[in-house]
């Protein structure tokens, strides 16, 4: 994987979707325009923290590498050097996957 030239700002993590393996059920094929966007994403790059009420930086929940799963239509997708990636809130992310 090339160095990624993004870091999210904030309470925002960068995403990168883990796609399915592509069935065919039938005989037809869905058009990747007609598939459900993944909800099992890796983390990438985490933002600088959010402050709480009192200043301080709240540590994330989540660490680069994790597997998690985030809302289906949270976040803005990005293209970095025609990869996808999505940067999410942290509270988009429902849950890591153990």
């Amino acid at each position: 994987m090339a160095k990624i030239s993004i870091k999210p700002i904030g309470d925002r993590v960068l995403v990168q979707h883990i796609e399915e393996k592509e069935q065919v059920r039938g005989g037809i094929i869905i058009p990747d325009a007609a598939k459900e966007k993944p909800q099992e994403a890796k983390v990438i790059a985490l933002g600088t923290g959010k402050k709480g009420e009192d200043g301080k930086i709240v540590p994330f929940e989540v660490k680069v590498g994790d597997r998690v799963l985030i809302s289906k239509y949270g976040g803005t997708e990005v293209k970095i050097e025609e990869v996808k990636y999505t940067l999410v809130r942290e509270d988009d992310i429902l849950g890591v996957l153990v």
